[in-house]
């Protein structure tokens, strides 16, 4: 077949393609049935509905809290219903709550980590207990949502039963992980003082770049092989709007994170403090399950890995999910695998 064959047949697919995309229309995301509990600033608490449960499964008596990162929104975690990790808990028995920290302006540049660790994460955690009737709380920390968890607990102990961290970054130096060599190139005292909050835009060119290939050229080619069918166009543009959907980042927060956390490695040293408190993670004594992917560019193992030689528990537990940082939550093998890991682990902590 010659070169203008074969350009001719890269035309055609290309026009398919996107005359299936323009056909599907809007995408729906984070369907699954939901109620405000509380609101404080731009911060939502939601509490999932009861789903039916699979045979076998019971329902828990300690609520689950979810909290996720900053940088992206947080219905990842429920991105269509046979996707969705929110299901897959509630199937098995879970009072799931989850906090989505909204779309900061630029009212909320100053608020820093104190803001989250210290007054909406505790807020949310008594309007759970208050909601629930329970006594404690189990909290489940995404990526960044996952520092933030550590924090937390480390601080202020006395509310919770368990503590889940995935995909979590621990030591961003220890795996020299792709968002430490950018930071290291960055004045992030000027930028915020630039930008004031960080546009989420910004961050998305940043995320992409750390693999610009992968996620932005190959990806699109892919797509063409898939112009076919409808069910994978949608889940394509699932994730496109999920991705592209990225809220500015308040600035002191994000100034404090990347000095402290990434440049710095201060968590695992020992010398993050919060309001005033330095962060120890050897006072965490409640029991851990510690869940990480085998090939996450964000969080690398070796990063999260180390949280077991970090903390003060004796009950610590690790699981290495083979998929990647977003493959973790969408794919069909983290549905299969995820929930009923946490599930399982949970209820022989429930007492």
């Amino acid at each position: 077949m010659s070169k203008t064959e074969q350009g001719a047949q890269f035309i055609e697919r290309l026009e398919r393609g996107l005359a299936a995309l323009a056909r599907l229309g809007e995408v729906r995301l984070g369907e699954t049935p939901k109620d405000e509990v509380y609101r404080e600033d731009k911060v939502v608490l939601y509490r999932y509905r009861p789903l039916e449960l699979k045979p076998g499964e019971a329902p828990l008596r300690t609520p689950v809290l979810i909290c996720y990162a900053l940088v992206n929104r947080p219905y990842m975690m429920d991105l269509q219903p046979d996707r969705s990790l929110i299901r897959g808990l509630l199937h098995r028995g879970m009072d799931v709550f989850l906090i989505d920290w909204g779309y900061p302006d630029g009212a909320d540049r100053h608020l820093g980590l104190e803001d989250y660790v210290l007054r909406y994460l505790p807020h949310c955690v008594d309007q759970v207990l208050t909601a629930s009737g329970a006594t404690r709380v189990n909290l489940l920390g995404v990526c960044q949502g996952g520092a933030l968890s550590l924090c937390y607990a480390a601080l202020l102990p006395g509310k919770l039963r368990n503590l889940i961290t995935m995909v979590t970054p621990v030591s961003f130096q220890a795996s020299d992980s792709l968002l430490a060599k950018w930071a290291r190139h960055v004045d992030v005292d000027a930028m915020t003082a630039v930008y004031g909050n960080v546009p989420g835009e910004l961050l998305n060119a940043m995320f992409l770049s750390l693999m610009p290939f992968r996620l932005t050229s190959q990806k699109y080619v892919h797509l063409l092989d898939q112009a076919d069918d409808p069910a994978a166009l949608e889940n394509f543009l699932r994730m496109e709007k999920w991705i592209f959907d990225s809220p500015d980042h308040p600035g002191e927060a994000f100034r404090q994170f990347i000095n402290d956390f990434v440049k710095d490695d201060a968590l695992v040293k020992g010398a993050v403090r919060i309001g005033g408190r330095q962060v120890n993670l050897r006072n965490i004594s409640i029991p851990v399950l510690n869940i990480y992917a085998r090939h996450d560019h964000l969080a690398p193992p070796d990063s999260s890995r180390m949280l077991g030689g970090l903390i003060g528990c004796s009950d610590y537990t690790a699981h290495e999910f083979a998929g990647g940082h977003i493959g973790i939550y969408v794919s069909g093998a983290a549905q299969r695998e995820i929930p009923p890991r946490i599930a399982s682990w949970l209820r022989e902590r429930d007492g």
